[in-house]
Protein backbone atom coordinates (compact mmCIF):
# COMPACT_ATOMS: atom_id res chain seq x y z
CA UNK A 1 0.00 0.00 0.00
CA UNK A 2 1.62 3.55 -1.09
CA UNK A 3 1.93 5.91 1.69
CA UNK A 4 3.04 9.39 2.13
CA UNK A 5 3.49 11.57 5.09
CA UNK A 6 2.81 15.39 5.47
CA UNK A 7 5.24 17.16 7.03
CA UNK A 8 4.19 20.21 8.95
CA UNK A 9 6.03 23.58 9.11
CA UNK A 10 7.87 22.84 11.78
CA UNK A 11 9.21 19.61 10.68
CA UNK A 12 10.28 21.16 7.60
CA UNK A 13 12.11 24.29 9.87
CA UNK A 14 13.81 21.86 11.97
CA UNK A 15 14.81 20.14 8.73
CA UNK A 16 16.12 22.58 7.19
CA UNK A 17 18.15 23.93 10.47
CA UNK A 18 19.28 20.24 10.94
CA UNK A 19 21.08 20.22 7.49
CA UNK A 20 22.42 24.45 7.46
CA UNK A 21 19.74 25.11 4.93
CA UNK A 22 18.66 28.82 4.54
CA UNK A 23 15.90 30.66 2.77
CA UNK A 24 13.83 27.43 2.19
CA UNK A 25 11.58 28.74 -0.84
CA UNK A 26 9.49 25.73 -1.80
CA UNK A 27 9.03 22.01 -0.55
CA UNK A 28 7.20 19.90 -3.24
CA UNK A 29 5.89 16.31 -2.34
CA UNK A 30 7.84 14.41 -5.35
CA UNK A 31 7.22 11.01 -4.85
CA UNK A 32 5.46 8.29 -2.62
CA UNK A 33 6.18 4.74 -2.25
CA UNK A 34 5.29 1.80 0.56
CA UNK A 35 8.66 2.54 2.18
CA UNK A 36 9.26 5.81 1.92
CA UNK A 37 8.26 9.58 1.63
CA UNK A 38 9.90 12.10 -0.63
CA UNK A 39 10.27 15.69 -1.39
CA UNK A 40 12.05 17.95 -3.05
CA UNK A 41 13.68 20.93 -0.71
CA UNK A 42 14.85 24.20 -2.80
CA UNK A 43 17.05 26.67 -0.66
CA UNK A 44 19.32 29.18 -1.19
CA UNK A 45 22.46 26.38 -1.21
CA UNK A 46 20.69 24.17 -3.57
CA UNK A 47 18.29 22.03 -4.15
CA UNK A 48 17.68 18.59 -2.45
CA UNK A 49 16.15 15.11 -2.20
CA UNK A 50 14.68 14.87 2.05
CA UNK A 51 13.68 11.37 1.82
CA UNK A 52 11.23 9.60 5.06
CA UNK A 53 11.77 6.27 6.19
CA UNK A 54 8.27 4.53 6.51
CA UNK A 55 10.07 1.41 8.02
CA UNK A 56 12.69 -0.85 7.41
CA UNK A 57 15.68 1.35 7.69
CA UNK A 58 18.18 1.70 9.80
CA UNK A 59 20.91 4.40 10.62
CA UNK A 60 23.77 1.92 10.03
CA UNK A 61 21.90 1.22 6.86
CA UNK A 62 22.19 4.78 5.60
CA UNK A 63 25.13 5.22 6.61
CA UNK A 64 27.01 2.54 4.93
CA UNK A 65 24.63 3.73 1.49
CA UNK A 66 26.14 7.55 2.29
CA UNK A 67 29.91 5.95 2.50
CA UNK A 68 29.10 4.13 -0.99
CA UNK A 69 27.95 7.37 -2.50
CA UNK A 70 30.73 9.51 -1.49
CA UNK A 71 33.37 7.41 -2.60
CA UNK A 72 31.61 7.12 -6.39
CA UNK A 73 30.96 10.87 -6.07
CA UNK A 74 34.37 11.78 -5.31
CA UNK A 75 35.65 9.36 -8.46
CA UNK A 76 33.23 11.26 -10.57
CA UNK A 77 30.41 8.92 -10.80
CA UNK A 78 27.25 10.23 -11.44
CA UNK A 79 25.24 10.17 -8.20
CA UNK A 80 23.57 12.27 -5.72
CA UNK A 81 26.17 13.62 -3.08
CA UNK A 82 25.23 12.56 0.15
CA UNK A 83 24.23 16.03 2.51
CA UNK A 84 25.34 15.38 6.24
CA UNK A 85 23.66 17.06 9.25
CA UNK A 86 25.78 20.04 10.48
CA UNK A 87 27.01 17.73 13.09
CA UNK A 88 28.15 15.26 11.01
CA UNK A 89 25.03 12.83 11.20
CA UNK A 90 23.80 10.70 8.14
CA UNK A 91 20.49 11.17 9.74
CA UNK A 92 18.05 12.92 11.29
CA UNK A 93 14.91 12.26 12.47
CA UNK A 94 11.75 14.41 12.26
CA UNK A 95 7.78 13.77 11.31
CA UNK A 96 8.46 10.61 13.62
CA UNK A 97 10.31 9.22 10.58
CA UNK A 98 14.22 8.71 10.05
CA UNK A 99 15.43 11.52 7.50
CA UNK A 100 17.97 11.30 5.36
CA UNK A 101 19.18 14.21 2.68
CA UNK A 102 21.09 14.23 -1.06
CA UNK A 103 21.22 16.46 -3.71
CA UNK A 104 19.34 16.31 -6.76
CA UNK A 105 20.01 14.78 -9.59
CA UNK A 106 18.80 15.75 -13.08
CA UNK A 107 17.31 13.32 -15.65
CA UNK A 108 14.54 10.79 -16.21
CA UNK A 109 14.31 6.93 -16.03
CA UNK A 110 12.94 4.87 -18.93
CA UNK A 111 11.29 1.43 -18.83
CA UNK A 112 12.30 1.40 -23.12
CA UNK A 113 15.98 2.07 -23.42
CA UNK A 114 18.03 2.73 -26.81
CA UNK A 115 20.99 0.82 -27.60
CA UNK A 116 22.91 3.88 -26.45
CA UNK A 117 21.34 4.08 -23.08
CA UNK A 118 21.89 0.31 -23.00
CA UNK A 119 25.66 1.20 -23.31
CA UNK A 120 25.48 3.94 -21.05
CA UNK A 121 24.20 1.91 -18.56
CA UNK A 122 27.05 -1.01 -18.75
CA UNK A 123 29.78 1.45 -18.50
CA UNK A 124 28.24 2.83 -15.26
CA UNK A 125 28.37 -0.55 -14.25
CA UNK A 126 31.49 -1.53 -14.87
CA UNK A 127 33.37 2.31 -13.57
CA UNK A 128 30.82 1.25 -9.96
CA UNK A 129 32.62 -2.30 -9.96
CA UNK A 130 35.75 -0.83 -10.19
CA UNK A 131 35.67 2.10 -7.99
CA UNK A 132 34.21 0.25 -5.33
CA UNK A 133 36.95 -2.59 -5.78
CA UNK A 134 39.83 -0.02 -4.97
CA UNK A 135 41.85 -1.66 -7.02
CA UNK A 136 41.67 -4.94 -4.63
CA UNK A 137 41.37 -7.81 -6.90
CA UNK A 138 39.14 -10.64 -5.17
CA UNK A 139 37.50 -14.04 -5.96
CA UNK A 140 35.05 -16.57 -5.57
CA UNK A 141 35.17 -19.84 -7.23
CA UNK A 142 37.35 -18.13 -9.43
CA UNK A 143 35.19 -15.59 -9.92
CA UNK A 144 35.71 -11.54 -9.70
CA UNK A 145 33.98 -10.59 -6.44
CA UNK A 146 33.64 -7.13 -4.81
CA UNK A 147 30.72 -4.51 -3.72
CA UNK A 148 27.49 -4.23 -5.94
CA UNK A 149 25.52 -1.61 -6.19
CA UNK A 150 22.29 -3.73 -6.00
CA UNK A 151 19.21 -2.35 -7.68
CA UNK A 152 20.34 -1.37 -10.85
CA UNK A 153 16.67 -1.22 -11.86
CA UNK A 154 15.46 1.08 -14.58
CA UNK A 155 13.54 3.13 -11.40
CA UNK A 156 16.90 4.04 -10.64
CA UNK A 157 18.94 5.35 -13.08
CA UNK A 158 18.22 8.85 -14.76
CA UNK A 159 19.42 9.58 -18.16
CA UNK A 160 20.09 13.11 -20.09
CA UNK A 161 19.87 12.21 -23.65
CA UNK A 162 21.57 8.96 -24.19
CA UNK A 163 24.24 9.13 -20.99
CA UNK A 164 23.59 8.37 -17.81
CA UNK A 165 23.18 11.49 -15.45
CA UNK A 166 22.44 10.04 -12.43
CA UNK A 167 22.17 6.90 -10.32
CA UNK A 168 20.58 6.40 -6.83
CA UNK A 169 19.37 4.08 -4.07
CA UNK A 170 22.39 2.67 -2.89
CA UNK A 171 20.42 0.79 0.33
CA UNK A 172 21.09 -2.76 -1.11
CA UNK A 173 24.52 -2.37 -1.52
CA UNK A 174 26.39 -5.76 -0.90
CA UNK A 175 29.51 -8.09 -1.75
CA UNK A 176 29.14 -10.58 -4.02
CA UNK A 177 30.59 -11.80 -7.77
CA UNK A 178 30.69 -9.10 -10.50
CA UNK A 179 28.90 -11.37 -13.04
CA UNK A 180 25.23 -11.88 -11.20
CA UNK A 181 25.18 -7.66 -11.14
CA UNK A 182 25.74 -7.81 -14.82
CA UNK A 183 23.32 -10.50 -15.32
CA UNK A 184 20.69 -9.15 -13.36
CA UNK A 185 20.95 -5.87 -15.53
CA UNK A 186 21.10 -7.80 -19.01
CA UNK A 187 17.79 -9.55 -17.94
CA UNK A 188 16.08 -6.46 -16.26
CA UNK A 189 16.35 -3.81 -19.07
CA UNK A 190 16.50 -6.44 -22.31
CA UNK A 191 14.41 -9.11 -21.84
CA UNK A 192 11.63 -9.45 -24.30
CA UNK A 193 8.08 -10.55 -23.28
CA UNK A 194 9.05 -14.22 -24.44
CA UNK A 195 11.87 -14.04 -21.94
CA UNK A 196 15.08 -14.11 -24.39
CA UNK A 197 17.05 -11.10 -24.35
CA UNK A 198 16.92 -8.22 -26.88
CA UNK A 199 20.05 -8.99 -28.66
CA UNK A 200 20.93 -5.06 -29.79
CA UNK A 201 20.43 -4.01 -26.44
CA UNK A 202 21.86 -6.94 -24.36
CA UNK A 203 25.16 -6.04 -26.63
CA UNK A 204 25.03 -2.78 -26.04
CA UNK A 205 25.30 -3.50 -22.05
CA UNK A 206 28.34 -5.58 -22.55
CA UNK A 207 30.14 -3.34 -24.43
CA UNK A 208 29.72 -0.68 -22.49
CA UNK A 209 30.57 -2.83 -19.40
CA UNK A 210 33.68 -3.77 -21.30
CA UNK A 211 34.82 -0.38 -22.14
CA UNK A 212 35.79 0.15 -18.60
CA UNK A 213 36.33 -3.64 -17.72
CA UNK A 214 37.02 -6.86 -19.81
CA UNK A 215 35.18 -9.89 -18.30
CA UNK A 216 37.24 -12.88 -17.57
CA UNK A 217 36.95 -16.01 -19.68
CA UNK A 218 35.45 -17.72 -15.80
CA UNK A 219 32.99 -14.80 -16.06
CA UNK A 220 32.24 -15.32 -19.77
CA UNK A 221 31.82 -19.20 -19.39
CA UNK A 222 29.01 -18.57 -15.94
CA UNK A 223 26.88 -15.90 -17.18
CA UNK A 224 24.71 -18.08 -18.82
CA UNK A 225 24.14 -19.90 -15.58
CA UNK A 226 23.61 -16.03 -13.62
CA UNK A 227 21.53 -15.52 -16.59
CA UNK A 228 19.58 -18.09 -16.08
CA UNK A 229 18.80 -17.54 -12.17
CA UNK A 230 18.29 -14.10 -13.04
CA UNK A 231 15.36 -14.30 -15.46
CA UNK A 232 13.97 -17.31 -12.94
CA UNK A 233 13.93 -14.89 -9.81
CA UNK A 234 12.44 -12.15 -12.11
CA UNK A 235 9.71 -14.25 -13.33
CA UNK A 236 9.01 -16.09 -9.59
CA UNK A 237 9.32 -12.36 -7.96
CA UNK A 238 6.22 -11.47 -10.47
CA UNK A 239 3.95 -14.99 -9.39
CA UNK A 240 4.43 -15.54 -13.43
CA UNK A 241 4.49 -19.19 -12.32
CA UNK A 242 3.57 -20.29 -15.94
CA UNK A 243 5.99 -19.08 -18.06
CA UNK A 244 8.60 -19.16 -15.82
CA UNK A 245 10.66 -22.26 -17.37
CA UNK A 246 10.30 -21.65 -20.71
CA UNK A 247 11.08 -17.52 -20.04
CA UNK A 248 14.02 -18.21 -17.88
CA UNK A 249 15.59 -21.36 -20.66
CA UNK A 250 15.45 -18.50 -23.35
CA UNK A 251 16.84 -16.00 -21.29
CA UNK A 252 19.97 -18.42 -20.76
CA UNK A 253 19.67 -19.60 -24.70
CA UNK A 254 20.27 -15.91 -25.45
CA UNK A 255 23.91 -16.03 -23.87
CA UNK A 256 24.72 -20.03 -24.26
CA UNK A 257 24.43 -19.61 -28.25
CA UNK A 258 25.92 -16.94 -28.87
CA UNK A 259 23.40 -14.76 -29.60
CA UNK A 260 24.48 -12.00 -27.42
CA UNK A 261 27.79 -12.27 -26.28
CA UNK A 262 30.66 -11.52 -28.92
CA UNK A 263 33.45 -11.98 -26.56
CA UNK A 264 36.46 -9.92 -27.51
CA UNK A 265 40.08 -10.49 -25.69
CA UNK A 266 39.77 -11.32 -21.94
CA UNK A 267 41.44 -9.47 -18.89
CA UNK A 268 42.41 -11.06 -15.74
CA UNK A 269 40.89 -8.16 -13.28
Amino acid sequence: MAVFTEISDEDRNSIAAAYGMTSLSSVIGIADGDRETTYLFRTAEGEFIVTLFENGAEPLDLERAFATMETLNNSGIPCPKPTRTIDGDATFRAAGRLVAVVSFVSGSSTNDPTPGKCKSLGSLMARIHMTLQGGKKRSLNELPAGPLHGALIPSNIFFLGEDVSGVINFRLRHDDVLISEIADVLVGWTSLPSGALEEQKARAILAGYESVRLLTEAETAALPAFVLASAASRYARANDKTYLLDAAIRAFESVRFGAVVGKTEPSPA
